[in-house]
């Protein structure tokens, strides 16, 4: 899940302070002129991303869609669903896989391929797919203690067609939520020890 926000490091304290959510730099994406943040999640994660290169991003579907999201102090921008099928997908989907890969502050090189970011950045309803690269740790299990305590993903609440999620997943059931409008990313819902902690854009 990415939040797109105008400062990572601003939006990391205000994460801590108000929603007790640790989070770790991540890196800067070569080529898309953006860069992010991890909120670990264990299975999953959330991602702070902003425009680090304005001229590099505007060349590419990422970075344009970061750079139209940034109004406020963060909002939610789009999802994504990790697999290890990234091809069948593609084909299923028409799809073309593409290579992506960035280093980590220690200088460990990640590297992924994602397919559909150009479907979820038109249409933010739809998840982009992402197949991480063998021997690549996976960002959700850096270890982090929240001040929020064991926080997990409780579910996701989107706005949009059901029918053209569910055409889009597959055989694929997930903890989402979808109500009629236009398509986008309204909240991130996640379980805490004292209950649901929301994020949107009236939150961040």
């Amino acid at each position: 899940m990415q939040i797109a926000v105008p400062d990572l490091a601003v939006a990391g304290e205000r994460l801590a302070q108000n929603l007790g959510l640790a989070s770790v730099e991540g890196g800067v994406h070569p080529g898309w002129g953006t860069g992010n943040r991890i909120v670990p999640l264990g299975d999953t994660y959330i991602e702070l991303v902003t425009v680090v290169d304005p001229e590099l991003a505007r060349r590419n579907t990422f970075g344009r869609w970061v750079a139209a999201n940034l109004g406020g102090q963060g909002r939610p921008l789009g999802w994504a669903i990790r697999t290890d099928d990234i091809e069948d997908i593609a084909r299923r989907l028409g799809l073309t896989p593409e290579p992506g890969s960035r280093e980590t502050p220690e200088g460990r090189r990640l590297s992924w391929r994602t397919a559909g970011v150009d479907r979820a950045a038109e249409t933010p309803l739809l998840p982009f797919f992402i197949q991480w690269g063998e021997g690549t740790p996976f960002p959700g299990r850096i270890e982090v203690r929240h001040p929020a305590g064991d926080v997990a993903i409780a579910r996701l609440e989107l706005r949009g067609d059901a029918s053209v999620l569910a055409d889009w997943l597959g055989d694929q059931t997930l903890p989402v939520a979808v109500r009629p409008g236009e398509p986008a990313v309204v909240r991130i819902v996640l379980d805490a020890p004292a209950g649901e902690i929301f994020l949107d854009a009236d939150t961040l």
